[in-house]
């Protein structure tokens, strides 16, 4: 085996290595966390969270947005570390939690829980 021949088996080598190790730090990066937007207040104005019922992930993040007939806030039912207890009081107040456990959070809006102003996230592990 002449010296040039060596040096090529060496180098291919080495970059197939390098081609593995790098494939394994693609492979094994965390998904990305997620982001769903719900209204607060239908676009033709009815008192209702949209969607009423959601599905996330752990780690993904819950945006509210301020949509029609102002002012809501967001009550997680025994989480009042995802809760919003003022209220958004303008158009496009945005309101964000990020659910770090698996399980069913059910929420509601204090001004309009009578009128059936209520949803649900479903966070799943």
């Amino acid at each position: 085996m002449n010296f040039s021949s060596f040096v090529r088996k060496i180098g291919l080598a080495i970059a197939s290595l390098l081609f593995v190790v790098g494939s394994l730090f693609i492979t094994a990066s965390p998904a990305a966390a997620d982001t769903v937007t719900v209204k607060m207040g239908s676009d033709s104005g009815q008192l209702v969270y949209v969607p009423e019922v959601v599905t996330i992930k752990v780690g993904d993040t819950v945006k509210w947005v301020n949509n029609k007939n102002m002012p809501h806030n967001v009550i997680v039912i025994d989480h009042p570390e995802l809760s919003y207890k003022a209220l958004a009081l303008k158009p496009k107040v945005e309101l964000e939690s990020t659910f770090t456990e698996a399980g069913e959070f059910s929420y509601y809006c204090s001004p309009h829980r009578g009128a059936g102003m209520v949803g649900k996230v479903i966070v799943e592990g």
